[in-house]
């Protein structure tokens, strides 16, 4: 197996990220790197950290009940955790408690259950809607692809933002979504465009504060980051190919 230099990976991500912020006029410190861990041990995470990251993401309910508290014991400083993938209601029991910042907002139902759960623990769960904006099939999140042109899709998505808003114990921090895969990331740009364009009318309209975009990985980000992502999120380009 090929050894990984996560320092050096760590290095060259965290320049691509000030050049893109340059670029795009913005100061790094407004860019959030969060490191995408899923599928990769432990000791991995603690390299990272050892590199100087803080933020890590997780994907898989199970995986994170094993490696949260294995990389909590091992630091003096506790990471903080993101989950950022598809969150089914019989386990959201496990993102509650183990998790500080939710991606994947993708229905109201998960809202009402996290919202719940957030209470019982005794936190405030910082959390972002995933919006479709690509209208891909495959994508989960609230269908946003033509919320300009359709009445209804618009009309749903204010009535779900508006009630996720407003349900205690969590902190709706912004949108977040994920582009198709293409080889050339110029071609994401609609997307990234698309949802920033999509925040500032729901904040116009609806009076929230939506501070965070996240949006951008491994084979995009620096677009992404060019569009307005305060938070981006790398796996790849970090931890090497998943295991």
């Amino acid at each position: 197996m090929i050894e990984v230099n996560i320092a050096e990976n760590v290095a060259i991500v965290q320049e691509q990220i000030v050049s893109a912020c340059a670029k795009a006029g913005r100061n790094q410190s407004d860019v959030t790197l969060v490191a995408v861990s899923k599928t990769h041990p432990s000791e991995m995470i603690l390299r990272t950290i050892d590199a100087g990251l803080s933020h890590f993401g997780e994907n898989r309910v199970e995986e994170s009940l094993i490696k949260v508290p294995e990389v909590n014991q091992q630091v003096t400083e506790k990471p903080i955790w993101h989950f950022i993938g598809h969150i089914q209601s019989r386990k959201a029991k496990d993102v509650a408690p183990y998790f500080d910042v939710v991606h994947s907002i993708d229905r109201p139902k998960i809202a009402r259950k996290l919202s719940e759960l957030a209470q019982e623990n005794g936190k405030t769960l910082s959390v972002l809607i995933e919006i479709n904006i690509s209208g891909e099939d495959a994508k989960h999140g609230f269908e946003a692809s033509n919320w300009k042109t359709d009445a209804a899709v618009k009309e749903m998505l204010w009535k779900n933002l508006n009630e996720i808003t407003n349900l205690p114990g969590l902190d709706v921090r912004g949108l977040m979504t994920m582009a198709p895969f293409y080889d050339n990331m110029e071609d994401t740009r609609p997307v990234f465009a698309g949802l920033a364009e999509l925040r500032d009318e729901l904040q116009s309209d609806l009076k929230l504060g939506l501070p965070d975009l996240s949006m951008g990985m491994t084979n995009d980000f620096q677009v992404a980051i060019e569009e307005g992502a305060t938070i981006v999120r790398i796996g790849r380009a970090i931890f090497g190919a998943r295991q």
